[in-house]
């Protein structure tokens, strides 16, 4: 039909105004898009929901509460196996699997009422698990013998991996060393009371800490000690458990004073000092060398999107830097390798570690960084982004040279 109606004069003598019909098309048309819009929301809704529901099929389910998990023991077989775990605490909580003292696989920054899930590939044998709060007792997971883990393809040989090892190990003997040097000069500062020159060395020590970290899951027991956040226990700031750098943290920066850190200091020095003559003999292998660097982006982007690292000196630009130049130096040295199992891969970390840098650049304060206060939510957010491309660049890394043993599924 025809639209006869009149057009409207249009005013100052521009165009004319759009006619009824044009009206009515342009408001079906708008129409059109709000139900594809919801149509595009409500497929990309279920789609995200059916693979969450993929993911968990099969899982072995756990539930973590402010005291304990449910259950405190648990069975499975050798191989690879899925794990969902609920936190039904109030807090903010992680779920490890540990091999002695070595951190076997973790999932990290769980909110509450929130349900994640975590893949491990497990061999026979009995491992702790934590429960939510560093003061929780441990729960323990039996693996037992299975014809699928005996399937498993057998371990790469190390031979091609012996130049990298031995360099980082020396790396890792050199900084463990400075940083029970830093450690044992701050204990001093500490007693003697100068708050300016404690929370200077606090600072390197801190620094120090960072360049290790990427191997802390090879000493989960003295990093429990070392580098333990006051939220990780029950009583919090008061908890006798909470001990190490961010004690040191707690009393120089948030109470202004040496007062009561002489025992915490000193602990810190002689566990530091542990930690250097440990590293003599530290079993360091390929695939620890490279899912610590990853697990260290991963867990570095949950505390830094929420401001949790160090949130009481607030330095933890600094920190973020010093990680991230040391997992790069590990791509670095991996380089070759890498280069050969994954043409053009080194090079992305290598960019991606670059852009990393940049965000972190804008923030820099003369010879240092500005406070992580004055970094607004949408700089942490990118910051954290970056941390999580990081890692899965290592995770990418590692399964290219035939390292993973390990899955890392998404939140």
């Amino acid at each position: 039909m025809v639209d006869t109606a009149p057009k409207a004069a249009s005013p100052a003598g521009g165009p004319p105004a759009p006619s009824r019909k044009a009206m009515r098309l342009a408001i079906a048309g708008s129409g059109l898009l709000l139900v594809l819009a919801f149509a595009a929301f409500y497929w990309a809704t279920s789609l995200a929901s059916r693979r969450k529901a993929a993911e968990s099929v099969g899982a072995v389910a756990v539930t973590v509460t402010d005291s304990a998990c449910e259950p405190m023991e648990l069975t499975v077989p050798a191989g690879r196996t899925s794990f969902a775990i609920t936190n039904r605490s109030n807090r903010v909580m992680e779920w490890e699997i540990l091999d002695g003292v070595m951190v076997v696989e973790e999932r990290e920054n769980i909110a509450p009422g929130i349900t994640q899930s975590i893949t491990a590939q497990l061999a026979a044998g009995t491992y702790d698990i934590t429960c939510g709060l560093l003061s929780n007792p441990r729960g323990k997971l039996h693996v037992t013998p299975s014809q699928a883990a005996g399937a498993a393809p057998a371990a790469p040989t190390l031979l091609a991996f012996i130049g990298p090892l031995a360099e980082y190990q020396v790396q890792l003997l050199a900084q463990a060393g400075d940083f029970a040097k830093v450690t044992s000069a701050l204990a001093e500062a500490v007693k003697a009371g100068d708050l300016d020159h404690a929370r200077a060395l606090y600072g390197a020590a801190r620094l120090s800490y960072a360049r290790l970290a990427p191997a802390a899951d090879l000493f989960a027991d003295l990093d429990t000690r070392l580098d333990a956040r006051a939220d990780d226990f029950g009583g919090r700031e008061n908890d006798p458990l909470f001990t190490g750098l961010h004690r040191l943290e707690y009393g120089l920066f948030a109470q202004g004073s040496t007062d009561g850190l002489r025992a915490p200091a000193e602990a810190l020095a002689a566990d530091a000092g542990e930690l250097d003559k440990r590293m003599a003999t530290l079993q360091l292998l390929p695939d620890r060398m490279v899912s610590g660097a990853a697990r260290l982006m991963h867990r570095a982007a949950g505390l830094e999107a929420a401001g949790a690292a160090e949130k009481y000196a607030h330095s933890d630009l600094a920190d973020i830097q010093a990680e991230t130049d040391a997992v790069l130096g590990i791509a670095q040295l991996l380089r070759p390798l890498g280069e050969k199992a994954s043409p053009g891969l080194p090079a992305r970390i290598a960019a991606d570690g670059a852009a990393l840098t940049a965000l972190l650049a804008a923030h820099r304060d003369g010879t240092g960084f500005s406070s992580f206060e004055t970094v607004a939510a949408d700089q942490r957010a990118a910051i954290a982004a970056a941390l999580n491309t990081l890692g899965d660049d290592m995770d990418t890394l590692g399964a290219a040279l035939g390292l993973t043993t390990s899955g890392r599924s998404a939140p």
